[in-house]
């Protein structure tokens, strides 16, 4: 694929490039093609969500890091890490989720060797949401959990405070949504690392408990 100057991008969303498809495979493999806004440029490829495509508990997180960026799988890294093992702590396994992220392209600045993660604008949320959206439509999950500010704004289509609004359902048409921290905050946190943490268990349980309902 030819990479522009994001200066040159047309940032028409990601709409025009989205397929009618219900298969996952096919969506993804479209993805790697979205020039919607100009985060695929610096990108080594779009990473789509992966599990079972009857999970009934879909996790959503704000983008792929630099190992997502560079294996092409979800929640590889150290926020990954730490998310299978509360999955593990709350008694959710693995088979009932499946992982994707609000953007699919990885934003970041290069220092020196190194790439450091830059958080999406909303205008980059806004453009990747028909992505998340037609995830969303096949999967038809019953519960989904927005882990973190960005996934909430992809999901939801607005901000809210995760402290304030974390654990108790949204309705979102025919499903919930139970917003939560991403665990990226726990090796943020520091002196919070372990109430984070264990905030982060308790609602990954009660978004798990939500499907027997």
């Amino acid at each position: 694929m030819t990479r522009h100057p994001a200066a040159d991008v047309d940032q028409t969303g990601a709409a025009p490039y989205v397929p009618d498809t219900d298969d996952l495979v096919a969506l993804a493999r479209a993805a790697n093609g979205c020039e919607g806004c100009p985060l695929f440029a610096d990108a080594t490829r779009a990473v789509f969500g992966e599990g079972a495509p009857d999970a009934p508990l879909v996790l959503v997180g704000e983008q792929p890091g630099d190992q997502e960026d560079l294996q092409g799988h979800p929640f590889v890294g150290p926020a990954g890490r730490v998310l299978w093992a509360c999955l593990e702590e709350a008694g959710v396994p693995r088979d009932a989720v499946f992982v994707t992220n609000a953007v699919k392209h990885f934003k970041h600045e290069t220092r020196g060797k190194r790439r450091i993660h830059q958080r999406p604008t909303a205008d980059e949320i806004d453009a990747c949401h028909p992505w998340l959206a037609a995830e969303l439509a096949v999967l038809d999950p019953s519960v989904v959990v927005a882990l973190g500010a960005t996934a909430v704004r992809g999901l939801l289509g607005r901000p809210l405070p995760i402290a304030a609004n974390r654990g108790t359902p949204i309705g979102l048409g025919d499903r919930m949504v139970v917003v939560t921290y991403h665990p990226s905050a726990v090796l943020r946190g520091e002196e919070r690392a372990a109430a984070i943490r264990s905030a982060l268990v308790e609602d990954l349980r009660a978004a798990h408990q939500l499907l027997a309902e």
